[in-house]
Order: C-alpha cells, then structure tokens, then sequence
C-alpha cells in the first residue's frame, strides 16, 4: 500500500518548526470537508464522490458511511474550515498551471490530511478523481489510522509489549484502558472492555501448514475457527466464537511500512449464543518463515454504529512493529 504525501513547509521555516507552531485539528474522526461548488456538488462529480467516500462501510451489520461527507463552497472556505481534520479540495480553473492530484499533510493544522484536485473543468475533475479514488479513500483511512495510532503511543499501556512480544516477536501500541484478558505461548487476547462497547485483539501464530495455499481465506477461516473454539469461549457451556457463514469473508493481499499481510475481513459469531459482530486480521509469515502469525480486531457493541469502534482497533494492527533483535 503506497500514499504518495506532499508535505509543504513555510518559507523560511523548517518542517518540523511549522509542526509546532500549527493548531490542531478540528472535526471529528471519520469526517471529510469537500470543498467543491455547489454545481460541481449536485452533478456528476459530487455523485462520483460521495459513491466512493459515503459508500457503505463493508463488513458491519447496518448501512455506515466510510466517511461522513459535509460540504463548502471555495467562496465560503475560510480560516474556520482550513482546520478540519480531513479536507478534499476541487480546484477548477482553466488557468492552472499543472492538473492533477496532489495529497498534502498538515497543510493549515496538525495532523491534517488534504487532497487537491487541480483541473480545468468539471469533466477533467471527475476523471482524475475516479483515476485516483481508490489512493484517495486510502489516504483518508491511513490519516485516521496515524492519529489514533499516535495517541495509543501517547498514552500506552506499555505492560502489554511483553506478551505480544513473547507470541509476535514484535510489538503493538495499545492505549490506556486495554488489559491481557489471556496469554498463552501461541496466543494473546488484549481488551478493552467497557459497559456497552467492547474492543479486542487476537495474536496468535501457528505452524506454516506443509499443504494448500497458505493464505487461501478457506486456510485462513478454518485455522481461525479451530483458535478461538480452543481460547474464546462464549458465556454458556459449550459455546465459543466462530466465523459466521451468513456472509463470506474476503481476503486481500496487502504491503505496509515493508510488511506483506494478508487482510481477512469477515464476521464473528458466538456458536450457541446471540452474539456477533465485525472483525478484521492480518496475517502473515513470521521472520524465520516457518510461522504465520495472525493479528486479528473486532468490536461488540450491539447499541452502537460500529464503523469508529472497529476503526480504532483495526488500527492498531497497523502500529505493528518488529522486535529489532527478530528483524535480524
């Protein structure tokens, strides 16, 4: 997964010195401010936009938008909106210079994340933007999975390195609020449990299997299934979490900071009780290549969207880190 990032400093000044002299951000998580003209909003482009940035989160229960959507008009974009967390920029004029699409970080606030499209017309807007959605939706995700990361390592519960380090060889950033719910040599599960939402993390690793594909979802599902029948038990005798067949999960091949994964998503459901929910676990091979290790989120919170919730924990995956002594 590659984002390209254009970061612009001010004259005279360092990157970092204009790090800290910037307010922060405003708006909240999962929000993005498009800035675009009301014609260009209610035509062809503002359909193409919110298709792909207001389309239905996948893998949650009811119909949630990836990103909450809020619109302005150029003329209207003043120094109150220039703080928002998440910014998309259309910038149509037939005298720019260069078209094309740019992606900005911390352009007027910090930690802010800013697209512009620069073209000389609508038609040239909507097709830059359907070239580059999906590295758009992208930047977005990441920008939201950094500061949540960054504020887990802020106010870490640094207690937790251990048993991830002992099962991964590598570390997560958990924030204050999350404890070790179980620890075994193959197994871990971190969760931060309160009155009606729950979060959690799995980690465990098993052997590469000496047949089939490993990272074939029919590989990935069944390993799941024997794990948590063995380590998640639900509230009744005889009952444990499982994968639910209602909808079948889906796998993708992904490259982060140099890590190849495999991304399952799908749902969890608890086999002799009511409950369920969505999850999402990368998996990959071990340093030594003879393990794969899973690192596995998900949320139960039956009285709440579950979009924000499940993007908190699933971006704790991403601060993954290997222990440097593994690494060589």
């Amino acid at each position: 997964m590659v984002l390209v990032a254009c970061v612009l400093s001010l004259a005279g000044c360092k990157q970092g010195d204009k790090k800290n002299l910037l307010p922060n951000v405003s708006g909240k998580a999962g929000e993005v401010l498009v800035v675009i003209e009301r014609e260009q909003w209610e035509g062809n482009l503002g359909v193409a936009i919110r298709d792909v940035l207001a389309m239905d989160t996948p893998y949650l229960a009811q119909r949630e938008p990836l990103f909450n959507l809020s619109n302005v008009p150029p003329g209207s974009f003043n120094s109150m909106f220039k703080m928002h967390r998440n910014m998309l920029l259309i910038n149509i004029n037939p005298q720019n210079q260069t078209n094309g699409v740019v992606y900005k970080n911390n352009m007027w606030a910090q930690p802010q994340a800013l697209v512009q499209i620069n073209a000389a017309d609508a038609d040239e807007a909507l097709a830059l933007f359907n070239e580059a959605s999906a590295t758009i939706s992208e930047f977005f995700e990441q920008s939201e999975r950094d500061r949540i990361i960054a504020n887990s390592k802020l106010y870490e519960e640094s207690a937790l390195r251990e048993p991830v380090r002992k099962v991964t060889g590598g570390i997560l950033h958990f924030p204050t609020g999350y404890r070790c719910r179980k620890f075994t040599d193959s197994f871990v599960w971190i969760a931060d449990e309160k009155q009606y939402v729950q979060q959690y993390v799995m980690i465990y690793r098993y052997p590469v299997p000496a047949e089939g594909d490993v990272f074939s979802v029919e590989n990935i599902i069944n390993t799941r299934n024997r794990v948590m029948q063995d380590n998640v038990p639900g509230m009744f005798e005889g009952s444990y979490m499982t994968t639910s067949t209602a909808q079948e999960p889906t796998t993708r091949s992904l490259r982060y900071r140099g890590r190849d994964f495999m991304e399952t998503r799908g749902f969890w459901e608890v086999h002799g009780d009511f409950m369920g929910g969505p999850f999402v676990s990368h998996s990959f091979y071990s340093p030594d290549g003879k393990d794969i290790i899973v690192l596995e989120a998900f949320v139960f919170a039956p009285r709440y969207d579950k979009r924000q919730y499940l993007r908190q924990v699933e971006a704790l995956l991403y601060s993954f880190e290997w222990d440097s002594a593994e690494k060589d």
